[in-house]
């Protein structure tokens, strides 16, 4: 078996991350990211990849400290929760929304 070259794959697609938080800075975006993050939560229970998916969108929408002052949390504390040790309530989960302005919706499955 071959194996892959990350670096030449990175070179002839481009950095994947810088792509994404670019990406995430649309609204829209960023609500659609974290609706299918939410949905794959709900489906395998990584809340790791769900609280990645969260970071990815708070880098995007101005970083941690910007978050950390719309949504009065401490930044260390934004730092632990998105490293995926983090069980966030649904308080501390519906503050970072708000800051993104988004909001939990519910609807029948």
């Amino acid at each position: 078996m071959k194996k892959i070259n990350n670096k030449a794959v990175e070179e002839m697609t481009g950095d994947y991350q810088e792509w994404l938080i670019s990406h995430l800075k649309n609204k829209k975006a960023a609500c659609a990211h974290l609706q299918v993050a939410l949905e794959e939560y709900q489906q395998d229970g990584d809340r790791e990849s769900f609280l990645l998916s969260l970071k990815n969108v708070a880098l995007a929408q101005g970083g941690i400290a910007h978050l950390s002052q719309e949504t009065h949390l401490n930044r260390e504390s934004l730092y632990r929760l998105f490293s995926g040790r983090g069980n966030p309530t649904l308080e501390t989960l519906t503050s970072i929304l708000k800051a993104f302005g988004l909001k939990i919706k519910l609807s029948v499955g």
